[in-house]
């Protein structure tokens, strides 16, 4: 194909979660010829075991595609994105690489808290919107209806949206001319010096740093020599290539196209998500916008189940945070766990797919402390701290104000579950904001919660209490003061740091005999009397004791007098004291887990 930037149509695909988006890119690949009905797998683009099992798309992924129309061969570049709230970092650096954006919406279940904010976006990007109602092959489609809530909601006309089916591949012609309709070409300059934007990357063992790039400004050939303009640092080009959907080499890449370069970059730090790649003999003075940097939500610490793993755990961490640059991690000690790393998250799931993408990538078995968010807390002397680890936070008597990060939660749910959500809401220091109705029988309910009442299980009570109907998207709206308070446990008196927690003032006795409880069921008893305590600051709220072993050394006295008897039990009694002072009490890492698990209901 010759090469022609009016021909070249960038777009991603923007959705809900489960509403079809590989799917579609699947039947986009398949209808093109980019891949035969022999290689047809579904959900070609999830490559990554994870995202296969789970069912959802955890990273970007690019792919050029050829489609011809009325004589002409034109060049799509389709990136296809995440859908669930974690992953809204990802969407946003997929469509800075874009002009258009296919906005996906469910037939069955229409539109959701994720169509909402991720067509806004888009919208906020510049982008020109192709909408499609996806799944119209279901029997339960309500294709009317839906169009109906999209234009109430996005203020879409009814007519601009297409029908398709990303499982029998209905209506995928009439996308493909739509996309080259309504979507322009790239806007970029031929013959302006290079400027080509970084939007992912991963790490090759024999390669080095591999990147995915979008040319935005004149073109890019092997055996170049490029320079990365935020280190700048300089590389030579070994190789060039697209995807399609495999990686195929090539020998250049024009303004405007999507690919990857290899430059023998063999240290993870030089590259960074957002950069500008330009020429080094000619280089360009601007670089490009990038992207602004994600704000970490949700913190634990990340410790190696053995010692001796701390250096592994760290290569791992240093080669993931390549390949998701939207979590950080820094070095810490914990008493209770030995060396490890305080990571943050955009949240739960984020967390929870970074362990288990650490565990199987790198083989490492690891230990999760409890999830907490960032606290800003205003010291005596007016220093403002900013605090994502419970076991820095000073005293009492050193605090000023106690600031906590409070969101915008928009619930998208049936009408007749707004009273139970309205409860859930108030029961976790909720304030209600309004009540829209986007149809008869749907409604959008806002509310502003504190996000450490958010993180654990708000998502999971959603579902239950809506039956699966309920979706829900958040925003950052900055710190607010609250009557807040760090509880620590106390094990014979040593404060276990790794089960320290923040906690409301009024839920903190609920919530310290609650651990305490729970704790006493985990520690084996000793030769010793072992005392749990629940405390803020000097205060103890609440303990639990788990008595000692007893061994009965009167055994062997049989008659005679009581002194001697006595005697033994006070010999008993001296030995215990002494052990009691030296004796370390044991807390298995099962005791830690299941403590992480339980703090938080």
């Amino acid at each position: 194909m010759a090469y022609d930037p009016k021909l070249i149509r960038n777009f991603s695909i923007v959705a809900h979660i489960d509403h079809g988006k590989s799917t579609l890119a699947d039947q986009l690949l398949l209808q093109s010829g980019a891949i035969t009905q022999r290689e047809f797998r579904e959900q070609m683009l999830d490559d990554m075991d994870l995202e296969r099992e789970r069912g959802i798309t955890i990273k970007a992924r690019a792919v050029s595609i050829h489609y011809t129309l009325d004589g002409k061969t034109y060049e799509l570049n389709l990136i296809d994105t995440p859908g669930h709230v974690d992953f809204h970092y990802e969407v946003s650096r997929s469509l800075a690489a874009c002009e258009g954006a296919i906005l996906l919406v469910d037939a069955t279940q229409g539109v959701q808290a994720q169509t909402v904010a991720n067509a806004y976006l888009a919208i906020g990007s510049d982008l020109a919107i192709v909408p499609a109602l996806n799944k119209i092959d279901v029997q339960t489609a309500r294709p009317g209806e839906i169009r109906e809530e999209i234009q109430a909601t996005l203020g879409i006309d009814p007519a601009e949206v297409l029908s398709v089916s990303g499982k029998t591949g209905q209506g995928v012609p009439e996308l493909f001319r739509a996309l080259i309709d309504r979507i322009p070409p790239p806007k970029g300059k031929v013959d302006a010096p290079l400027r080509a934007l970084i939007f992912d990357s991963k790490f090759d063992d024999y390669q080095g740093v591999v990147t995915y790039i979008r040319v935005v400004d004149g073109s890019i050939r092997v055996g170049q020599k490029i320079r990365l303009m935020a280190e700048g640092s300089e590389h030579e080009i070994t190789g060039l290539g697209r995807f399609r959907p495999r990686e195929v080499a090539c020998d250049d890449l024009g303004m405007g196209e999507v690919g990857y370069v290899v430059a023998n970059i063999k240290r993870l730090s030089d590259v960074k998500i957002g950069d500008t790649i330009t020429d080094a003999a000619k280089p360009s003075t601007e670089p490009l916008p990038g992207y602004a940097e994600p704000a970490q939500v949700v913190f634990c610490g990340l410790f190696p189940a053995s010692h001796n793993q701390f250096e592994d755990l760290r290569t791992a961490l240093q080669k993931l945070s390549l390949n998701d640059c939207s979590f950080t991690y820094e070095p810490e000690t914990s008493d209770a766990l030995g060396f490890g790393f305080r990571c943050g998250f955009l949240g739960m799931l984020h967390m929870e797919i970074v362990q288990q993408r650490l565990e199987r990538e790198s083989n490492l078995s690891l230990v999760q402390t409890a999830p907490n968010v960032t606290y800003e807390i205003v010291t005596v002397k007016g220093e403002t701290l900013h605090i994502s680890n419970p076991t820095r936070i000073p005293d009492p008597g050193f605090i000023e104000e106690f600031r906590e990060p409070i969101a915008k939660v928009d619930f998208i749910l049936p009408a007749e579950s707004i009273g139970a959500i309205m409860q859930l809401c108030e029961d976790r220091r909720g304030t209600y904001l309004k009540t829209e109705y986007i149809a008869p029988t749907r409604a959008i309910l806002s509310y502003e919660l504190p996000l450490a009442e958010m993180i654990y299980d708000l998502y999971d009570k959603l579902k239950s209490m809506t039956r699966g109907y309920g979706t829900m998207d958040y925003e950052l709206l900055g710190y607010r003061s609250g009557d807040l308070c760090r509880l620590d446990l106390l094990v014979t008196g040593s404060k276990v740091d790794a089960l320290s927690v923040v906690v409301h003032r009024a839920q903190a006795d609920r919530r310290g005999r609650k651990l305490v409880k729970k704790l006493r069921q985990e520690i084996d008893r000793h030769q010793f009397e072992v005392a749990i305590q629940a405390a803020i600051g000097s205060r103890v709220i609440a303990r639990e004791t788990i008595s000692a072993l007893r061994k009965n050394v009167t055994a062997k006295c049989y008659g005679g007098d009581i002194t001697r008897k006595r005697k033994l039990l006070e010999k008993q009694k001296e030995g215990k004291k002494r052990m009691k002072q030296v004796g370390n009490v044991e807390i298995s890492q099962d005791a830690f887990l299941s403590i992480l698990d339980s703090g938080e209901e």
